[in-house]
């Protein structure tokens, strides 16, 4: 899956090395927004370290373990998504996502996520899926309710946000309980 259109104004795209400003301008114009879910915001403080992530991504796919695309929505940048990594052994994976804060409330998310659970069933034939949310984000939780993945637990203090620890709640899908 290096495009895959989700919408006439959205699509999913593999990063290329030239998307590396693009990108940098986006989380530049929502660090506040993306500072209080993500841990990373801070780290990227410069053009070169938006490369670094897409030069790493672009590695990962072709190691096989696996794949962050762009969300782009009327032709610009609005946020990533991604396999973390994949387990081959347990077939098994677990999906983030984030987007600009003026491309919130679209449906953007959603349908990536489900373009991307298709992809790993149908094409890995993976049989699970993970995604977990900071029992605070109730945005990002929402997207793996609305999309049938069953709630299994608490992962307490999970992730260093700012200045505090935050839990995580852990969601689940099964290939089998996919459309």
């Amino acid at each position: 899956m290096l495009s895959y259109k989700l919408s006439d104004d959205a699509e999913l795209k593999f990063f290329e090395p030239k998307d590396a400003e693009e990108l940098f301008a986006l989380v530049e114009e929502n660090r506040d927004f993306l500072r209080a879910w993500l841990p990373w915001v801070d780290k990227n403080k410069k053009v070169e370290d938006s490369r670094n992530f897409i030069n790493s991504t672009r590695k990962q796919f072709a190691e096989n373990q696996g794949l962050h695309l762009g969300i782009w929505y009327r032709g610009q940048i609005a946020g990533v998504i991604g396999f973390h990594g994949i387990d081959w052994g347990n077939k098994s994976t677990s999906i983030g996502y984030w987007l600009g804060e003026k491309y919130t409330g679209k449906g953007l998310i959603t349908k990536a996520c489900r373009a991307l659970i298709d992809y790993s069933f149908k094409e890995w034939k993976l049989h699970r899926v993970e995604i977990r949310c900071s029992v605070e984000n109730r945005k990002s939780m929402a997207i793996p309710e609305r999309l049938g993945f069953k709630e299994e637990g608490l992962v307490r203090e999970a992730e260093w946000l700012e200045n505090y620890f935050t839990d995580h709640i852990v969601y689940g899908l099964l290939a089998s309980e996919w459309e």
